[in-house]
């Protein structure tokens, strides 16, 4: 086949920097969003559901076939720390924190997936980040290591 071809989703998790509110502010948090969102659109990974709340964001997007994971994750992280630091004062100091999840969806879940991102003010009232991404993990069937996952 002369051409190549790829329809993958994935559901991308990541806090702030020792899980610090810096997006407590409701705008900021939409404007991050939104960045992120045109940042996802110019690496050819487009977003279906971006969202968060004050420590940490959620990327629901498709993955270009022509990016690895790490090098989308690692770019909206670039961007947008770039971005958030501009803003200056106490933002200066803005930093997300080093890894991330990464999570395959598939095209029957999107919608499911989708309306969890939108709901996570609601949903982070009962679950903090940490069990919440402990959960994806063991969802996921993935082993790690506790002392490695959260800085």
């Amino acid at each position: 086949m002369p051409q190549s071809l790829a329809q993958v989703y994935i559901h991308t998790i990541f806090s702030t920097k020792d899980r610090h509110p810096f997006l407590s502010e409701p705008g900021l948090r939409s404007d991050v969003h939104a960045f992120m969102s045109g940042t996802a659109k110019s690496l050819q990974c487009f977003p279906i559901q971006i969202g968060g709340v004050a420590d940490h964001v959620h990327l629901l997007t498709t993955l270009s076939r022509t990016i690895p994971i790490s090098e989308f994750v690692k770019e909206v992280k670039r961007v947008s720390t770039n971005w958030i630091q501009d803003r200056g004062g106490a933002y200066a100091k803005f930093h997300w924190q080093s890894g991330y999840g990464a999570f395959s969806v598939s095209k029957s879940a999107l919608v499911e997936v989708g309306d969890y991102i939108k709901n996570q003010e609601e949903h982070h009232r009962k679950v903090g980040f940490q069990d919440e991404f402990r959960r994806f993990l063991q969802k996921h069937e993935i082993d790690y290591d506790e002392k490695y996952v959260w800085d």
